[in-house]
């Protein structure tokens, strides 16, 4: 088992920034994929960020704002936030899993309003 818990989420004005952590614990060692989603209220979740060893991956809509970093000293994943916009307001969730299933394993997530 593998347990996640993010913390960092907050309430900030647009073009603030956030630092969100995803802290692992348990059988991390096959979590070669580490990813960050998110959902607003009324829409589907969605693809934010991911880190395969030394690669990271974005949606379009984070690209140049987002950075998505990885700790292996410390079990965390990070995602930075830069010019945080409100449509970016939502719950972000963390997600860990193998090369087979990239999202087995997801945390609770935690809340990011961006006022105007």
């Amino acid at each position: 088992q593998v347990q996640l818990v993010e913390s960092g989420g907050g309430l900030v004005q647009a073009g603030g920034s956030l630092r969100l952590a995803c802290a692992t614990s348990g059988r991390t060692l096959l979590m070669v994929h580490m990813s960050w989603y998110r959902q607003a209220p009324g829409k589907e979740r969605e693809f934010v960020a991911s880190v395969r060893g030394s690669r990271a991956y974005y949606g379009d809509s984070v690209k140049g704002r987002f950075t998505i970093s990885r700790e292996n000293t410390e079990n965390t994943v990070y995602l930075q936030m830069n010019n945080l916009k409100p449509d970016d307001s939502a719950v972000y969730y963390c997600a860990a899993g193998t090369t087979l299933d990239p999202t087995q394993y997801w945390g609770q997530g935690t809340q990011v309003t961006v006022s105007l």
